[in-house]
């Protein structure tokens, strides 16, 4: 047996250049709504699932299952893609590879799962031209073609129905794999025979279930039985099992297992299957895994093999600790399989193979350094939301991800391909990442506030919101380098027991070593709207809860930032309450000294589609800034501002009377910021503060990573 070597647990920065210090950055992103046909509605759901490319790299094709089709990318502008059109398959494609100029398309027609069927059809991508059907005798899920062009290789899953006896197996049709001859660049119907994997594996050897496959340039293919925790080796040319064996378990420490809104990294599993998904081979004697889990395991991270079944890696929890570090974690999915490693990719870029990992729940990929041994993190990178797979484009210098999630029904992101290069320039990505504290990370997500240190520049301090309803915390922020880094945290707390169920939006800095937070509450849940003062430990010291004038006026939408003048706080509220007059939101005081209540009004800007709304304030000099967004996303976002307001125009009135209207200007324009690593704009930029040295910072609100890209956008933000 190999020596096995594991990435250590200590996640190095995520940000360390590759070879010749090259790295890739996003430099566009494409959404798929603009392949949908001219004849459908534009809120129709679409996907992409599994994407590749044309051998010159000037189109991109990928599967959209709830279009029925596959969508086309021209990128030969690649800071520019331009749909190319959509062709529609009578059924559902499952997976897509291009070899020349055709493609060649996994499509399920299957009835249900007991009566299984599908085809493999060939597309000239130049005519969009169906040329060649053949038919297959159960469910199609991935389709790859040997390296010579020789061999098409299909996983036919014929899956299991989930909701069938809990979803155990075995669970009759059986899956296995065909292989189909490439003649003159022509797939040969004639040629299809099928390699059967039935008695392989330990699990359900009657189910086998083929999940992914891919072929070496031996023209063997390596297919993963993913419910069954197995792999298998065979020859595309004589269709026999060369060797199979299974993909093992792990123990990982250190981990969250429980999704109960806080992010805790204290638990233990004990020997979980790798159950791999995706599978790559690196060379004709290795490949990699991307461990899943679809049944009863999934390992949080990726494994390396040779085809004889020796282990020669193993990453551990490593991978779910470095999308903590990046604010990336899924904590929804802590119970099943954490980040859920599911796609790859493996390319050669200037002598360099590169291992590219996504992590589905995550929205992340992982770019990696094959080694021959330990592989080596290069950097990571943002995706849209639940990345499928990637193709990577050498000759071009270039990556493209395939994000399948659509929330067109909630008015959120759509589903999108997004574009990186690969180059010279500094990662761009993260801003901001956390550290690693005896073994484990520091969690962190749904960032809602912002307040600067009073007298040391660069360091920052931020909140968390009601996401992480039972883990309220103050994290100090070092800005002083890049990406910042989350150096600590201390959870809010009454007398050493967690303060649960606030909702932090604000931060501001006290005077006195501690803080003044905002909660925003949920009224109808019995949880108030209230202002907290805390120590430096987060213990509170004194809460404040609105005054029957407020509360009576209120609505859920309430208290988005702090901020402390003299010897008043003033508290931003979000939206337009019962007695505000349209376009307006109160600007609430409260008096320290006499405890008195006041407010004033502010002006929002009208809103092209949705509400607009306050999501900060933060007081520097003079002038007092807020933030002020709307709730759109992507194309329909238009108003992401930074404003002021002169402290002198402060005037609170006593609450229930006549309030006074401030006047406002412009500071910044917060569109372009959230647009320049070349993704779509995310609707929640929700903190502000300028350090002691006259630096403004803005970051952006991740909503802990659900229905979410988790991307988290911290910026400098103009000089003051």
């Amino acid at each position: 047996m190999k020596t096995l070597i594991a990435l250590s647990v200590g996640i190095a920065s995520a940000s360390l250049a590759g070879a010749s210090d090259m790295n890739f950055n996003r430099i566009a992103s494409f959404a798929t709504a603009h392949n949908i046909p001219s004849n459908m509605d534009r809120n129709s759901e679409s996907s992409a699932e599994i994407i590749s490319a044309s051998d010159d790299g000037m189109t991109l094709i990928y599967s959209d299952s709830p279009m029925g089709g596959v969508g086309m990318v021209d990128i030969r502008d690649p800071r520019a893609p331009k749909a190319a059109g959509f062709v529609a398959l009578d059924g559902e494609p499952t997976a897509v590879t291009v070899k020349g100029n055709r493609a060649l398309i996994g499509v399920n027609t299957s009835a249900d799962y007991i009566n299984t069927s599908g085809k493999l059809v060939q597309l000239d991508l130049d005519s969009k031209a169906v040329t060649v059907v053949c038919e297959l005798t159960g469910q199609p899920d991935s389709v790859a073609i040997s390296p010579d062009g020789t061999y098409a290789a299909v996983a036919i899953e014929n899956e299991r129905d989930e909701d069938l006896n809990g979803g155990a197996i075995p669970q009759m049709p059986a899956g296995f794999v065909s292989v189909f001859s490439i003649r003159q660049g022509a797939l040969d119907c004639d040629s299809q025979r099928d390699i059967a994997l039935t008695g392989l594996a330990g699990v359900a050897p009657s189910d086998p279930e083929a999940e992914f496959v891919d072929i070496n340039a031996n023209n063997e293919i390596v297919v993963s039985l993913q419910e069954n925790n197995h792999l298998v080796i065979a020859s595309a040319a004589t269709g026999q099992v060369i060797h199979h064996f299974s993909a093992g378990a792990v123990d990982l420490e250190n981990v969250d297992v429980d999704e109960e809104r806080a992010l805790t990294f204290d638990g233990t599993l004990t020997q979980v299957p790798r159950e791999p998904d995706a599978v790559k081979w690196l060379d004709n004697d290795r490949f990699v895994t991307a461990n899943e889990g679809d049944y009863q395991g999934g390992s949080r991270g990726f494994s390396i093999f040779n085809k004889a079944g020796e282990l020669l890696f193993d990453s551990g929890i490593s991978f779910d600790h470095l999308t903590a570090t990046l604010g990336h974690y899924p904590e929804k999915r802590s119970g099943n399989k954490g980040a859920e490693p599911e796609g790859l990719e493996v390319a050669t870029f200037d002598g360099v193979r590169y291992i590219f990992v996504m992590s589905e729940r995550g929205s992340l990929i992982a770019a990696y350094e094959d080694t021959g041994r330990e592989p080596r993190l290069l950097q990571t990178l943002p995706s849209g939301i639940s990345p499928e797979s990637a193709i990577a484009i050498p000759g071009r210098n270039l990556l493209a991800s395939a994000n399948e999630v659509d929330l067109v029904e909630d008015g959120g992101a759509r589903a999108h391909v997004m574009i990186f290069e690969r180059s010279q320039s500094a990662a761009n990505y993260p801003h901001i990442e956390s550290v690693m504290r005896d073994g484990r990370p520091i969690g962190w997500g749904a960032l809602s506030g912002l307040a600067a240190d009073p007298t040391d520049a660069g360091v920052l301090y931020a909140v968390n919101d009601s996401f992480y309803g039972l883990q309220p915390q103050i994290f100090t922020i070092d800005a002083r380098q890049h990406p910042a880094k989350i150096v600590s945290s201390v959870t809010v707390n009454r007398a050493g027991i967690t303060a649960a169920k606030l909702d932090l939006e604000g931060i501001a800095a006290d005077g006195q070593g501690g803080f003044w937070l905002a909660s925003e509450g949920r009224p109808e849940r019995l949880i108030p709207h209230a202002l907290y003062q805390v120590d430096s430990n987060g213990e509170i010291q004194q809460e404040i809860a609105f005054p029957p004038a407020l509360q009576q006026v209120s609505k859920r939408w309430a208290a988005e930032g702090i901020t402390l003048i003299g010897d008043r706080l003033w508290i931003a509220i979000q939206r337009q309450w019962l007695d505000d007059p349209i376009d307006t939101v109160k600007l609430v005081s409260y008096n320290l000294t006499d405890q008195s209540w006041g407010a004033v009004h502010y002006p929002t800007e009208k809103a092209p589609k949705g509400w607009v709304g306050l999501s900060e304030i933060s007081a520097h000099g003079s002038d007092i800034y807020l933030i002020e967004r709307d709730n759109q996303i992507g194309e329909n976002a238009a108003i992401k501002r930074l404003y002021k307001v002169a402290q002198a125009d402060l005037k609170p009135v006593e609450l229930g009377g006549t309030l006074p209207l401030v006047s406002k200007t412009l500071v910044r324009d917060f569109i372009p910021d959230l647009k320049a690593t070349g993704g779509y704009v995310v609707d929640k930029i929700e903190g502000f503060a300028i350090d002691a040295a006259g630096q403004g910072y803005a970051v952006t609100d991740n909503d802990g990573v659900d229905d979410s890209s988790g991307e988290t956008l911290f910026f400098k933000a103009g000089r003051y």
